[in-house]
Formats: C-alpha cells, structure tokens, sequence
C-alpha cells in the first residue's frame, strides 16, 4: 500500500450509496466484517444484514433501513482496513450527512453499538418528520452557491421554506423544502441558467427547517450517547472545520438535522491542509466522483469491495 497517513483520509457515504448486494462479499471473505454485521443484527434485533445482501431493495431503500446499513457497511470497511493496517491512522475523517456519524465511529469518539443505535434513530425520526410535513428536494446542475441561495430566498414564504441542503461539488447542489416552494425554485434555478433541476425521489426534506418536528428527540437521543474525543480529527458537515472534541461532536450532528452539508468546503479545507488521497469506505463511490469535481489531482480510492481491498494492496 502507497498511501501516507499524514497526507490521507477516509471518507464515509450518506444515503443515496446504498444498493442491492451491498456487504455480502464482504462478510463472506473477511471475519471481521462477517462479526461486524452479526453485531449489528444482534443490536438491532432484526437481519439488517441479509436486507443488505438479499434485498429487496424497496425495503433496503426506506430511510430507517438504509441509514443504519450504510453505517454499517462503512464500519465493516473501516474495521478490515485497520486489521490489515494496524499502524495506519489517517489524518483526518469526514462524512456526508449520515456518513459523519460512521466518521464519529472511526475517529474512536462513538462507539460502534451506540452508532448503530443513533443512526437507527436518525432514518426513524426523519421519515416521522417526512409523515408529518411532507417535503421534497431536487437536484440542481450548473448554478453557483450565491446565486442558488438567492433563488431559495425568492422562492420561499413565511410558511414555505425551501434552501440548499447539500453543497455537493461545484455544480452539483441538492435543495430542500416544501413542495411547493421546491417547485418554484426549481423553477428560478432554470430562469438563471440550471442545466438541470431535477426532483429526487424522496419524500422527506432533510437538512431543512421541516425536520424541526423531531429536532428535541434527535438532540435528546444524541445526548445519550457516550461521546469521547475523537483520536483522528473530524471534519464536520455544518462548518466544514475540523471538531476536536466531544461537545464539538455533538453540536455538529445536532445542528445537521436542519443545517447545509457544507461538502465542498469540506474537501478544499481538506486540501488545504495537505491532504491528497481520500478513501472512500462503504457502499460506492458517490464521494469520490464529488471529490474528483473539487480536487482533480487527489488521489482517490474506493474500499467497499474484496477487490477494493486487493487493489489497495497491490
């Protein structure tokens, strides 16, 4: 392996990584990763594992599956990864939305049964929200920030709110509100240009104001966990500065719920300080094609496969 731990980190996906198949070969190659989902199965009480391997993929898809199994394919990457590299430890960790609680995970701060539990938590209090105040969110190609926070702002009413929940890479921003301001931004995106505005199939508006329903229970379930100071630095999603201790941890994932993925700021603070290759653990590569957009010369790696794992090491 070629990587310098001083000039690397890992990067965990959110939803939208997820897909059929997803941590079968996994189990079936390395222990670890088999003990890894017999320990989340066991803590869930149900075969979260075999929804992952087997399907079928409309119940892998409905968010209070689909979070706590993208968690739980990245810890099962993470934890090969440093079986096989005991001496490794990367300069930094971050994720995308959900995925910042599988980095909370790896930086040593969470442990990986109240991570399951809190993720678990997490898909269960947002699709409450999404039944109670119905939502949306589209996919906008081609608009800046500024300008996109703009039509937001036009867009919106006092009782209809609709803003950018996901700075993705330049170019690629997701919005998120209620339907009918959704509408009309998606709307103002193109009159200013858009090359796409596209609905996304979901029907809950994360990162928004219409998750304040359940923002009392999330920051209660939260605080219930015990949180340490992480090892590795976390690089949070609501400032996209680096979060050194466990106060900084929770504030940062409660003020997720309503807050920005702040991604590209993310990346180039990353970039900034030194760091050039990012391992993407889970399901996919939706990080790294983000990444690629903002830091063209990164070395970029994938772990979620046995042949990611053999191509890391040849």
């Amino acid at each position: 392996m070629n990587l310098d731990p001083k000039s690397t980190a890992f990067v965990f996906p959110g939803q939208g990584s997820q897909v059929a198949g997803m941590g079968r070969e996994l189990a079936e190659t390395y222990p670890i990763a088999k003990e890894t989902f017999e320990e989340g199965d066991a803590i869930l009480g149900f075969s979260l594992s075999q929804l992952m391997g087997q399907g079928p993929a409309d119940d892998l898809n409905a968010t209070i599956n689909t979070q706590p199994a993208l968690y739980l394919h990245s810890i099962a990457a993470w934890r090969i990864f440093v079986v096989h590299y005991p001496g490794f430890k990367p300069a930094t960790v971050a994720g995308h939305s959900l995925g910042e609680l599988s980095a909370l995970t790896a930086s040593g701060a969470l442990s990986f049964a109240d991570g399951l539990r809190l993720v678990r938590t997490r898909g269960e209090l947002m699709k409450r929200a999404g039944e109670r105040n119905p939502g949306g969110m589209a996919a906008i190609l081609g608009v800046d920030i500024p300008t996109l926070d703009r039509v937001c702002a036009e867009a919106s009413t006092v009782d209809e709110i609709v803003q950018v929940a996901n700075d993705n890479c330049l170019g690629q921003v997701v919005i998120s509100g209620h339907k009918p301001a959704l509408e009309r931004a998606m709307t103002g995106a193109k009159a200013v240009g858009a090359k796409r505005a596209l609905a996304l199939a979901v029907s809950i508006a994360a990162h928004s104001p219409l998750m304040a329903f359940i923002q009392g229970e999330w920051d209660a379930a939260v605080d219930a966990c015990a949180m340490e100071k992480p090892i590795i630095p976390v690089v949070g999603n609501v400032h996209a500065r680096p979060l050194l201790t466990a106060d900084e941890l929770r504030a940062d994932i409660k003020a997720q719920m309503q807050s920005r993925v702040r991604w590209t700021e993310s990346v180039q603070l990353m970039q900034m300080n030194g760091i050039q290759a990012y391992v993407e653990a889970g399901s996919g590569e939706v990080l790294l094609g983000m990444i690629k957009r903002i830091d063209p010369n990164a070395i970029r790696i994938p772990l979620g496969t046995p042949k990611d794992f053999i191509a890391l090491a040849g």
